[in-house]
Formats: structure tokens, sequence, C-alpha cells
């Protein structure tokens, strides 16, 4: 139930609105890096001094104008100069539909092409992201159509699919995301328990640290990182073909004790105003990071989803008292 709210939440137009007016009022500011380059960089240089690298994401989806994707394209391909000019550990991760999958394949791909050519100029990775099942086979599409031209592209398999160790297999040769998956999927897509979509978890990662190109690991559970370290450690798995990866904010001593240990550590960071929507889908992901998210986002002992239906409401009730006021 509380996935459905959150979930709802997020893709509550009114609200995603009223944050991009307001800011990172609600208590975001501790997940989000900041809603500029200036901002985002300085927080990469910052991770970067312990020896943790980033993978930067312009927050932004399900755009249906043709300016806004343009718009989207423009910060992404800024953001990529910043990390060229800055000399900065950092690559890219991006939606498909901020950049037009919804409006047009081609007029997507274009831009896409735009970004991962500027990023192949300066040896920079670029990650495609999943989204929902509509758009999976479509952002498989565009990593079969950038791949004949470049090989610094990605994407990621999300283990709630029921077909994730076919997705994986295929794309084998590709540096590799691992994740659980943060929409919510009907049952004749993904598995609903949360017990399946763990064990599949494990299982992917453990195929591709085997059989894969490089394997990026998307997890704030202890357990299974540590699991990791002993199937790497059993299976003669160098450090260089894998690495952790976690979300900006989250789990900040673990972050900094693995790369202190000497793994590839790379921190998820978020920026932009269009942060609502990530926000409100962290939050609905996984019971564990409803507490994550009040360790660090809630000073004080409130319980947390009244802190986050808070919020909500404030938002809402700011956007209406503004209204009010230009009448």
């Amino acid at each position: 139930m509380l996935k459905d709210i959150f979930m709802g939440l997020s893709q509550n137009q009114f609200l995603n609105n009223a944050a991009k007016k307001y800011g990172l009022k609600m208590g975001a500011q501790s997940v989000v890096a900041g809603t500029n380059i200036d901002e985002v960089i300085k927080s990469i240089k910052e991770l970067n001094a312990h020896g943790i690298s980033c993978t930067v994401d312009n927050l932004g989806e399900f755009v249906f104008k043709e300016e806004e994707a343009a718009e989207a394209k423009e910060q992404i391909l800024n953001v990529i100069e910043a990390i060229h000019e800055h000399k900065v550990d950092a690559h890219i991760s991006l939606k498909p539909t901020q950049l037009g999958l919804d409006i047009e394949y081609s007029f997507c791909l274009s831009n896409l092409r735009e970004i991962v050519d500027r990023a192949n100029n300066y040896g920079i990775f670029v990650n495609v992201d999943m989204e929902d099942t509509g758009h999976l086979q479509p952002t498989f599409d565009l990593l079969d159509d950038l791949s004949q031209e470049y090989d610094n592209v990605g994407t990621v398999i999300q283990a709630y699919l029921l077909r994730a160790d076919a997705y994986l297999e295929k794309y084998k040769n590709y540096r590799m995301r691992i994740v659980k998956g943060a929409y919510k999927e009907p049952a004749e897509y993904a598995y609903q328990n949360k017990k399946d979509i763990d064990a599949n978890f494990t299982k992917l990662i453990e195929w591709h640290l085997l059989n894969g190109k490089f394997t990026s690991i998307a997890t704030h559970d202890h357990n299974v990182i540590n699991h990791v370290k002993e199937f790497v450690k059993k299976n003669n798995i160098p450090k260089d073909q894998f690495e952790f990866q976690m979300l900006y904010g989250f789990r900040k001593d673990m972050q900094l004790q693995l790369a202190k240990e000497g793994y590839n550590f790379c921190t998820y960071v978020p920026f932009g105003n269009d942060w609502y929507g990530y926000f409100m889908r962290r939050l609905a992901e996984r019971p564990q990071n409803l507490n994550l998210v009040a360790k660090q986002v809630f000073n004080k002992k409130t319980n947390t989803i009244i802190g986050v239906a808070a919020g909500a409401f404030l938002l809402g009730r700011m956007t209406k008292n503004a209204k009010k006021k230009r009448r």
C-alpha cells in the first residue's frame, strides 16, 4: 500500500510542478545534489576526494514536448562539458523519455546520438536508464542503434522483470547496471514478491560477474554487498570487473567504507528542479529506503510517512496560496 501511495505521488503533475517552483524545501536536498551544474560539480568533487566516482542524472522524464526534450538534451551536453572541463571522475545516466521517446523514436535517437557522440569525444560513458515496461523494448532498440556507432554506452537490467535473465544474456557484452527495479509493474511482466525479486537480483549479479563485461551492482543492502564480496573472492573475479553503486545521500558511511576497502564505488548523483518524482520513487522502492531517508532527511524523530505526506500536502498548500494571491 505504501508503494502505491508514493508511486501515485510521484506521478502527480500538480505536486511535481509545485516542487519545481518551490525547490528542495521538503528534505530532498539530502538525496538530490542541487538544482544546477555548479552545485552538482561541487558534489562530485567532494565524492571524488574520497575515491568515489559518480554517475550524473539530470532529473526529468516523461516529456511530451519537443522543446522540453531539446532543453534537457542541452542541459546534459552542458554537464558533459563540465565533467570534461573540471576533469572529474563521472559519467552520465539519462532517461530516454526525457529526451523524447514518447514523442517520436527517431527524434529521441537523434538527441541521444548527439549526447553519446559528445561524451565519446571525451571518453565519457553514457548509461541509458530503464523506465517502466512500456518503454522497455524501445530502450533496447535505442541501445542497439547507438552501439552500431559507439562503444561508450550501456544500460540497466531490472531484476523484478520475469525475462531479466534473457535480457542480461543478450546484452552480456555491455557495461551493465543491475538493479531491483523501481516501477510498479503487473504480474504478467514482473515478480511481485520481495523474496523472488531479491533472489533473482543475486542470481543476475552472479551471472554477469562470471560472464559479462563490467557489472555495476546497485544496492544499499549490506547482505547483498557481503555476498558479492565473498562471491568475487571465491571465483577470483578482479575488482576492476565490477563496482558497487548507491544513491546520493544513502548510506554515506558504507559508501566511504567500500571505497576505502579498495572496491570501485560509484554514487548515483541526481540534480535539477524536476526532483519530486525521483524522490517519491526512492521512498516507494523499498521499506529499507524509507528507513534510510528517515535517518538523513528528517532531523527530528518524526514518523517517516507523516513527514513525507506533510511535505506533499505543504507543497500543494503553498501553490494554492500563491494562486490566491495572484487573484
